[in-house]
């Protein structure tokens, strides 16, 4: 973002842009931030705000680079170590590389209880990592002190258990405390009475909560109501009250209520008076982690019992000081003390992205803040306690402050693993980084990092997606970030791939590669490529790890063969499609008329182009094309192609001329009158369906001049009309077969078809991150046209690429955070999950076995698992493809077939994995499928 003229650089910044708004942004770049400790939670920190796009970032730190930082922080590297460098002055180049507008700078100068701390005036956020506690508390009060008050954030990792705390003056106005879209409901009823009560349409939930404004427009006969606002009161999921409508009119139909954001006030006091709310258990261990780094100078020694019980002595005293004497929990101190000096990555990077995002907070007045205290811990339950101290063996490498946490055997473990890493976009990036600072695939005799992902870098990817830099632009991601992982920790074996997971890579990522595989880890943007590698996973009985996000809201799930569910075992409601009866003749929102233009787009420019070439590849030659319809052949699409070619444009004005004939046929009186006569005035036309109104061609009307510019642009791109394509089962009039033929000819005759390339058209792919090409311009001005006729709010530029592009947004603070819960992979979560059917029970994780033999039958497969496992299968399926549905014509003869002749099983295919369905013990519900059942054709040597 270029602060100085407030212009937002949308390539860089769309994604983030849907999740801060405009307004943000600007506050955002115009913030100068001071950050403290640029260890291994200070850097996270800094990559993440720096992406985020502030104006000015000043890193301080006092201390040199150490063989420790290595495993900490991912911008630090061997030479530093050997020329011992200051961490922020060897930082420094590296996180001011990842955003061009963020001025950094670095500060080595002492900060401690004699400082000046006058400086500080000129920043709006102070935050502060690896302080001591009597600082904080002196540089948080003198924040809180200032007018307005500089906003303060301390945040501190140590060992398994973390910190935050906030402050943000006496007063913090927050503008929009959800960050979500301002709802929109229908109404279809609302009662004259005290209180009023607003009824929506039916089937439409409003999805609001009590003590939320709204505001009226369109509302027929109480219409004291529009533009006014009222705080609502929930009555059910689908109405709420809004106050005393007795006085008011008659309400007669339609009506919009729409949402207001309201500002609202937090409040915040100094470190020193705050008092966490919850859990004091942790916040006690804290305070006696501080009193002892203050009474001994040092923080207590990795695995020392003695230091563990002096710790424990301070906190039992703490306890007797504090409001409520909070219970000490004993092994939360213990643990905190053994592993105080050690440092865990991934919990940084969660801790980091919380972090990040309550600076983001504090500079733009977006989203509630933290109040004030927020406390995470990774208290292991995977090593026993008493022989902790044995396995934190320091080893002088880069790996010791992760053994000071998990112990020597665990990490071992973690850098003998082969992990399989599918995307490597904004979460893979993070994945990777935190995979190299624990050394994951590092191993001398084991481990591997497979990586795979077909895209290439592009400029929106930068603002998230920090292991990339400019110059990596329209490079594979695969490659690239393998690249840069190996510049983070240069041991690390890892292997990268630009395939897509699919069935067609099944050769590549086989059943034996699967199997040789620690986990899983996904990194995707799509629901359907999720569900195939958790097949996959699930037949493999790999475990496997998914995380996705969407604005600051994040996700982490955990698959454990016979532990949890798959991905698979649940799925969310589908998303609402808009029919099409709404899309073609009645929007009633501006997402109907900018899924209509996104049709039309897609229908003009890409899919008729693509029929047209594909009716050419099949007959090459207009003059056999012609012979053929004389003799009285039907060939199919024939008419409309020949249409599109003695209708092409030749020329710009031929051009403009076609665009002009489509806006009235899209946006003119036609349109209105047609749909008026069909549909008579009166209660048809009542809320959400409006009539339309034609649109009068204007020159000076932007949306006309740049619809008419784009369609043109894109006809001289593809060469031809954009024609209504009518469905097959209207018949074309013999006059119209007549006329086309006629064209046909007479191009023929005077040689204008006999050249190729009039007899193909050049496709244009919808692309939406690409300004210059007037994609998003025509689809805008379509829309907005189109809504202007409905008597629609139009949408700019900007929500129309959300919603046409199908834009998810995205920031690096929620990125960060859910990546680094990657620290599951030594933790998991267990939950059970059984099927019980007919008294026998499995899970989805068993697998059964059938085998089989050259002449084995569906009807011997069948048979086999009734004996085999007591159940009456009911159908047969491989993959999406039936083999054997009782009610399906023919199925029952297949029962003689050869399982050989049914699954038609490539030469080397030794087996096949086949659903099974079987009746539900309840009549009138649907049949149940078993586990997977792995049909061997011919029996294993044993």
């Amino acid at each position: 973002m270029a602060a100085d003229s407030m212009e937002i650089d949308d390539a860089l910044y769309s994604r983030q842009r849907y999740v801060l708004g405009d307004t943000a942004m600007q506050k955002m770049a115009q913030s100068h931030v001071f950050l403290s400790g640029i260890g291994g939670l200070g850097v996270e920190i800094a990559k993440n705000i720096i992406l985020a796009g502030v104006k000015a970032l000043t890193v301080h730190d006092t201390k040199h680079c150490t063989k420790w930082d290595l495993g900490i922080n991912f911008f630090i590297h061997e030479d530093d170590v050997t020329s011992q460098r200051n961490r922020a002055e060897a930082t420094l180049p590296r996180i001011a590389e990842l955003n061009p507008y963020v001025h950094v700078a670095a500060s080595t100068v002492p900060l401690d209880e004699t400082t000046d701390l006058s400086f500080l005036k000129h920043y709006q956020c102070v935050i502060l990592t690896e302080v001591s506690l009597l600082l904080q508390k002196k540089i948080n009060d003198f924040c809180h002190s200032q007018q307005p008050p500089v906003k303060f954030i301390s945040a501190d990792v140590y060992g398994v258990c973390s910190r935050l705390f906030c402050d943000f003056g006496d007063e913090f106005e927050v503008l929009d405390s959800t960050g979500e879209e301002p709802k929109e409901i229908f109404i279809s009823n609302i009662t004259q009475s005290n209180p009023g009560i607003v009824t929506c349409l039916e089937n439409h939930p409003h999805r609001l909560e009590t003590g939320q404004f709204l505001t009226f427009r369109e509302v027929n006969g109480m219409s004291c109501l529009n533009g006014s606002t009222h705080q609502i009161t929930v009555v059910s999921p689908y109405s709420f009250s809004i106050g005393d409508t007795s006085g008011m009119e008659p309400y007669l139909h339609g009506g919009i209520a729409v949402q207001v954001k309201m500002p609202k006030m937090c409040y915040f006091v100094s470190v020193y008076f705050s008092k966490p709310e919850a859990p004091l258990q942790i916040h006690v261990a804290m305070l006696a982690l501080n009193h002892f780094q203050e009474n001994f100078g040092r923080r207590p020694n990795i695995g020392c019992l003695q230091d563990a019980e002096e710790m424990l002595k301070i906190a039992m005293s703490i306890s007797e000081t504090l409001e409520n004497k909070p219970q000490v929990n004993g092994d939360v101190v213990k643990w905190l003390s053994r592993t105080a000096q050690g440092f865990l990555p991934p919990l940084a990077a969660a801790v980091g992205g919380v972090a990040s995002q309550e600076v983001l907070k504090a500079v733009t007045g977006k989203f509630s803040p933290l109040q004030q205290w927020w406390y995470y811990h990774e208290v292991p339950d995977y090593l026993e306690v008493s022989c902790f101290c044995l396995l934190c063996l320091h080893r002088g490498d880069r790996y010791d402050a992760l053994r000071a946490c998990i112990g020597d055997s665990l990490c071992q473990k973690l850098h003998d693993l082969n992990v399989f890493l599918v995307g490597c976009g904004a979460i893979g990036c993070e994945m990777l980084k935190n995979f190299a600072l624990l050394g994951v695939g590092t191993g001398q005799d084991k481990g591997l990092v497979t990586i795979t992902d077909p895209d290439l870098i592009e400029k929106s990817n930068l603002n998230r997606q920090f292991l990339f830099r400019p110059h990596h632009i329209q490079k594979p991601k695969s490659y690239t970030a393998a690249e840069a992982t190996l510049n983070i920790n240069p041991y690390i074996k890892i292997d990268s791939d630009i395939n897509k997971v699919c069935p067609a890579t099944e050769n590549t990522y086989s059943d034996e590669f699967y199997t040789k595989q620690d986990v899983i880890v996904t990194a995707l943007d799509n629901v359907e490529a999720r569900r195939y590698i958790d097949s996959r996973c699930v037949a493999n009985l790999r475990p496997l790890i998914d995380s996705g996000t969407m604005g600051t809201k994040g996700h982490t799930e955990v698959i454990v063969p016979h532990l949890t569910e798959s991905y698979n075992s649940h799925r969310d409601p589908p998303e609402e499609e808009i029919p099409f009866c709404t899309l073609k003749s009645f929007p009633a929102a501006i997402e109907h008329t900018i899924q209509w233009a996104r049709d039309k787009f897609e229908s003009s420019f890409s899919h008729k182009p693509s029929l047209f070439n594909k009716f050419w590849q099949t007959y090459p030659s207009a003059e056999e094309v012609l012979q053929r319809i004389k003799s009285g052949e039907s060939l199919e699409g024939c008419f409309h192609v020949i249409k599109t070619l003695s209708r092409r444009p030749r020329s710009w004005t031929q051009c403009v001329e076609l665009a002009r004939v489509k806006f009235e046929k899209y946006f003119g009186h036609k349109v209105g009158l047609h749909l008026k006569s069909v549909f008579l005035p009166g209660l048809f036309w009542q809320s959400p369906k409006r009539p339309p109104f034609p649109v009068k061609f204007e020159f000076n009307d932007p949306f006309s001049c740049i619809l008419l510019l784009k369609h043109c642009t894109h006809l001289q791109v593809v060469q031809t009309d954009e024609t209504a394509r009518k469905p097959d089962h209207i018949p074309v009039s013999s006059e119209d077969e007549r006329n086309a033929v006629f064209q046909l000819e007479k191009s023929i005759l005077s040689n204008e078809v006999l050249e190729t390339a009039d007899l193909q058209m050049k496709p244009i792919s919808f692309e939406k991150d690409d300004d210059s090409n007037g994609h998003i311009d025509f689809v805008t001005a379509a829309s907005n046209l189109r809504a202007k006729m409905y008597n629609i709010e139009p949408a700019d530029r900007f929500k129309t690429k959300r919603i046409a592009g199908k834009i998810i947004p995205a920031i690096a603070t929620a990125t960060a955070a859910v990546s680094g819960l990657v620290r599951l992979i030594f933790k998991m979560c267990i939950s059970f999950c059984y099927c019980f059917l007919n008294g026998i029970s499995f899970t989805i994780w068993d697998r059964w076995t059938i085998y089989g033999k050259e002449d084995f039958t569906l009807l011997d497969f069948i048979n086999a698992v009734r004996e085999k496992y007591g159940i009456e299968p009911t159908m047969v399926v491989q993959g999406v493809k039936m083999l054997y549905v009782p009610v399906m014509p023919g199925h029952i003869k297949r029962l003689k077939l050869t399982m050989q002749k049914l699954v038609k099983p490539s030469a080397d295919k030794k087996y096949v994995d086949l659903t099974v369905s079987f009746a539900p013990e309840t009549d009138g519900e649907e049949d149940l499928p078993g586990p997977p059942v792995r049909y061997y054709f011919v029996q294993e040597d044993n």
